[in-house]
């Protein structure tokens, strides 16, 4: 993917009405201290145009990226960090949800873990739920950069036991440090997400 135009379009809060937008969306989630923001920059070929906080937790809206004027990349809000309340987790809870369930153009959902650790009760708990919402997420494993290249396979073997992941899920190991990973992320999502749903531009070109 060359990236030609990056334009954060819509921000949607607990109680923003979802966007109908006419591009294919791949969203993207994860524990909140996971390097989602990191993640987004690298595909977007930005140093910081989604903010990465230093307080995790931080991101309370769905963020839609747009790329091209041809795809969304589609920013959820990080899960499992102790410092927010329960009501407040709860309140981000129903608006994945309801963006899950409500939009008419998500394609893929991309979750984010990291490779370093077992997968946490709340990584389970977001997969377990996301494959109840209809989909089965693509695993991107995070950090990669962090652990010696010997040992990348017997950790991806923690994860996908951890998880339990459904036999065929594909697993992409990811640095935001080197970008691996970054070029099989796009690729994936052309080939398998972009080309089969192509829209016509509004001046129908």
């Amino acid at each position: 993917m060359i990236i030609k135009s990056v334009n954060l379009e819509t921000v949607c809060g607990i109680t923003s009405k979802l966007p109908e937008n006419q591009f294919p969306e791949i969203a993207f989630a994860g524990k909140s201290n996971v390097g989602k923001s990191s993640l987004i920059n690298a595909l977007m070929n930005r140093k910081s145009y989604a903010r990465i906080s230093a307080t995790p937790g931080k991101t309370q809206t769905i963020n839609f990226y747009n790329i091209n004027d041809e795809m969304y990349l589609v920013d959820l809000p990080g899960y499992g960090y102790a410092k927010v309340s329960e009501s407040e987790k709860e309140k981000w809870g129903k608006l994945i949800e309801r963006y899950l369930h409500g939009s008419s153009q998500l394609k893929a959902v991309f979750l984010l873990i990291d490779i370093r650790h077992e997968p946490s009760g709340n990584d389970k708990m977001m997969y377990d739920w996301v494959v109840a919402q209809g989909y089965q997420p693509i695993i991107i494993a995070t950090k990669l950069d962090k652990i010696k290249r010997s040992q990348v396979e017997k950790h991806l073997k923690i994860l996908r036991q951890g998880l339990n992941l459904i036999p065929g899920t594909k697993i992409i190991p990811f640095s935001s440090m080197t970008k691996q990973g970054r070029d099989e992320i796009w690729e994936l999502v052309e080939n398998e997400y972009l080309e089969k749903n192509e829209v016509e531009h509004p001046d129908g070109n």
